[in-house]
């Protein structure tokens, strides 16, 4: 965290998040990374990193089926490209904001930049929303590392961005000051001062639960925040159970006195005797023992699982993972299905799953909003698009539909002569329209005329 004492030496400021806070968004990452505190391989504790996957589902679902569209003039067109430019990085970005509790989404001049926390310093919030924060921008041209700390926050009514710039020989060396215009940032201002500005030039991101670790922090919690110590009970009951496994290869212990053959010593070596077994065709799970007395030795070990009874167990420790994030019960199951078949089984008992979604559809939609915000603004700041009105629309999917729920649906449509069935063809068979009514005019009988010609 170089770059965060420099920003208080060059600004003469101080972060507002606790050293608390930092040190949960550090380890719940560092879980999400697969590499948590209880890893053991003294005790074979292992993880299986399900806090990516509850993050990666949270993604998949919150951005199901979404639909940006920005229209209403030429500026409009010209910020519907600049969303476009991001839109297969957005599931990516939300899973990010879901490990991280907060990201930041930033334009940068060229596009827009998905800030992680460990690249931003928070200076200031008003309300638990964040008015005034640095960050940290870095690239190399050559063996030269170049630094910029970019300074964002209101002074009465005016939004100021200052810019800092070193250059050193590693990527940590910001102890030389350099001028902006010796930096591949040239094209920027060391100070920018901007009038009616409603709102900070950059989107937060901040996951749906409320933060129980710094109350008076305005940074959101990663989601499975609350999950750690199921998570840890989830990794160790898991890691027993796979060493239960990995343990219960079956053995034949063998008398020393049947891999040898008649008349040889007894006083051989074992590398000896695994040289007979393998002569002899004997499988490798057969070992050699040296038996006492004259009576031949032989025992065969072939240990029963608890397969049964551990992933039950499992499955509850992951159905209070589950719930403790926000998804219903039941969400997450090892091996097992819920038997729910129709969108309205899955709308009836996933009530609090398609809440949640919602819940982070709401941050996500609010995120966007503000960058598009900064975006305008940059907009008439540089010139980079004629002067114009725009509104912003969001469509997100339904997370229950069914398609053979909805097919049956669109075919009872047809059948009571609510819709053409070309339509029905053309949503459901892939079919182009023109190919759909032509298939339907060939099908349909004709009627004989007056004159017995058809029609």
């Amino acid at each position: 965290m170089i770059f965060r004492s420099k920003a208080k030496e060059e600004f003469n400021i101080e972060p507002v998040i606790s050293q608390s806070m930092e040190d949960m968004i550090q380890k719940c990452f560092a879980i999400y990374q697969g590499k948590p505190y209880w890893l053991d391989d003294a005790d074979h504790i292992k993880t299986i990193n399900f806090a990516k996957a509850v993050c990666s589902e949270t993604a998949r679902l919150a951005m199901l089926g979404t639909k940006i569209t920005i229209d209403g003039s030429a500026r409009a067109e010209w910020l519907q490209r600049q969303i476009d430019s991001i839109y297969f990085k957005l599931r990516d970005w939300v899973e990010y904001g879901c490990a991280y509790g907060t990201v930041i989404l930033k334009p940068n001049g060229k596009g827009i930049d998905l800030v992680t926390p460990n690249n931003f310093m928070i200076t200031d919030y008003e309300n638990g929303e964040i008015s005034g924060v640095v960050f940290v921008n870095r690239d190399v041209v050559g063996k030269k590392y170049y630094t910029r700390l970019e300074y964002h926050r209101f002074i009465d009514d005016m939004y100021a961005i200052t810019n800092r710039c070193y250059v050193g020989d590693t990527e940590n060396d910001i102890s030389k000051r350099i001028d902006i215009d010796k930096t591949p940032w040239s094209e920027l201002l060391e100070e920018t001062f901007i009038q009616n500005v409603d709102s900070p030039l950059y989107g937060v991101l901040k996951m749906p639960h409320a933060n129980n670790v710094d109350v008076d922090s305005p940074m959101g919690l990663p989601i499975f925040s609350d999950a750690i110590e199921e998570l840890k009970d989830l990794d160790i009951a898991y890691s027993r159970n796979s060493k239960e496994i990995l343990d219960s290869k079956r053995t034949v212990l063998l008398d020393s006195d049947r891999l040898l053959p008649s008349g040889g010593k007894v006083a051989q070596t074992g590398a000896y005797f695994d040289r007979q077994r393998e002569s002899m065709g004997l499988p490798d799970y057969v070992k050699n023992v040296y038996g006492n007395g004259t009576a031949d030795f032989y025992q065969e070990i072939n240990p029963q699982l608890n397969t049964d009874t551990r992933l039950s167990g499992l499955n509850a420790i992951l159905s209070q993972i589950g719930y403790k994030i926000g998804y219903s019960n039941g969400y997450f199951v090892f091996n097992e299905s819920t038997g729910i078949q129709t969108a309205t089984g899955v709308e009836a008992e996933q009530q609090r799953t398609i809440q949640f979604i919602k819940d982070v559809r709401d941050k996500v939609e609010s995120c966007l909003d503000r960058v598009i915000y900064a975006l305008n603004v940059f907009a008439d700041l540089y010139n980079l698009a004629p002067v114009g009105n725009y509104e912003t629309l969001y469509s997100f999917g339904d997370i229950t539909y069914n398609v053979e729920e909805d097919r049956a649906r669109w075919w009872g449509y047809v059948i009571s002569g609510k819709v053409p069935a070309w339509m029905f063809f053309v949503k459901f068979e892939g079919m182009s329209e023109e190919d759909a009514k032509a298939m339907i005019a060939e099908a349909t009988p004709k009627q004989p005329t007056l004159f017995g010609s058809e029609e």
